[in-house]
């Protein structure tokens, strides 16, 4: 299987401190069953700048050792982008990584909020051929608020990633239902690990898989890790038409 987002490079975000976290949260993912990882630190989140040439030798510089330790994992390059007016052109001026070099970025929007301009920016970028992956959209607040929102953009192109640990219902009950509302409303299409350490947030992919399948059958699980091997391969993943999210079925969110 393989992790499209992941905080696994060493002393980059806040994310693996220093190469022993990250040879073992390598060795967590293993035992999850994930082969491969696209790591995604963050960038341009007013906190952390992590520029494409340093992204590239942290994954180079971290496969080394995981060949040396014996480790069947792979580290590709990649980062966690918070959204700003620039991205369309620092992405055209190759200042910005997609994922694992293909069509697909991976795109982080403040927690509060949704930004106006989101919609036209993804147009621009969809234009220019890239997939834009919100990254996990049932941790902002405004989704939460306003779900149709994220279907008005999965509608016109783009794409969500739900992190396994709101599955698994590490960040409770109320962001786990949530979740599981965007997954039964064909608004999501990846599940990755959102992984930062071993302690407080761990992959828990599994776990995150075993809820998908009790809840909506084994396709639902299949799809989207499935979806994860065609991104990596730069092809077009699978989708269902989108459907709104009923307020009625929130448990309160509202």
């Amino acid at each position: 299987m393989i992790d499209i987002h992941c905080h696994i490079l060493p002393a980059m975000d806040d994310g693996a401190g220093d190469s022993a976290d990250s040879i073992e949260m390598a060795r967590a993912a293993g035992r999850q069953g994930i082969r491969s990882i696209i790591a995604t630190p963050h960038h341009k989140n007013g906190v952390y700048e992590n520029e494409p040439a340093a992204v590239r030798e942290a994954a180079d510089q971290l496969n080394k050792r995981l060949i040396k330790e014996n480790i069947p994992l792979t580290v590709l390059p990649g980062q966690e982008i918070r959204i700003y007016g620039g991205l369309e052109q620092d992405l055209s001026d190759r200042q910005l990584l997609s994922l694992n070099d293909t069509k697909y970025i991976l795109i982080e929007f403040p927690f509060d909020h949704v930004p106006r301009y989101a919609e036209q920016l993804f147009y621009d970028l969809q234009l220019k051929g890239y997939i834009p992956v919100i990254a996990h959209p049932e941790r902002n607040r405004e989704f939460r608020e306003n779900p149709s929102l994220l279907y008005h953009l999965v509608e016109k192109g783009a794409a969500s990633q739900i992190t396994s640990g709101s599955l698994a219902g590490i960040f409770g009950k109320q962001l786990k239902a949530f979740s599981l509302r965007l997954t039964e409303a064909h608004l999501v299409h990846f599940v990755a690990s959102d992984a930062h350490n071993l302690k407080t947030r761990d992959f828990h992919y599994q776990k995150a898989l075993h809820v998908l399948e009790k809840e909506f059958g084994s396709e639902c699980p299949y799809m989207l890790t499935e979806n994860a091997e065609l991104l990596l391969q730069n092809q077009t993943i699978t989708r269902r038409p989108p459907q709104r999210v009923k307020r009625r079925k929130l448990f309160g969110l509202f």
